[in-house]
């Protein structure tokens, strides 16, 4: 029986650990993908942003930086990374196909993903265009004795 309970207290100390783990492992552009799934986004029309964000992933690496983005014909056109100085830099790369870069739509407030020659996975991320929390239930108020 205490074999039995102290299996079962490391069993349950190991699922614990791996669901903060799991938690722990979320990126920027993991965190806001998931916000986007939840909520979903508005259309992105046509136009100039500036403040969208660009996010470089690597494995389960990624890097968000604040950024800029033409949109035409519901397309990216070009898209640049904000400098510390406020100015922007074109972001360009040696895309693994030249169809990727010409047709990069935008989904549910994110964009198609772009992915270079060494595999880098580029993506622009609209987080105005997300869609508001949705209101929760109202609880109702507890019996009284009045």
């Amino acid at each position: 029986m205490q074999k039995t309970i102290i299996l079962l207290l490391f069993i349950v100390s190991i699922n614990l650990k791996a669901q903060e783990t799991a938690k722990a492992d979320l990126n920027c552009f993991n965190k806001w993908a998931q916000k986007f799934d939840e909520r979903g986004a508005e259309d992105v029309a046509d136009g100039t942003y500036t403040d969208v964000i660009v996010t470089f992933r690597s494995g389960a690496n990624a890097e968000c930086f604040q950024g800029k983005a033409v949109v035409k014909e519901h397309k990216i056109e070009i898209f640049y990374i904000t400098l510390d100085d406020g100015t922007y830099e074109q972001v360009q790369r040696m895309w693994k196909s030249e169809m990727n870069i010409k047709d990069i739509t935008i989904n549910n407030g994110i964009s198609k993903t772009l992915i270079t020659k060494d595999n880098q996975l580029i993506n622009v991320i609209w987080p105005k265009k997300i869609k508001p929390k949705k209101a929760g239930f109202k609880k109702a108020a507890e019996p009284t004795d009045d």
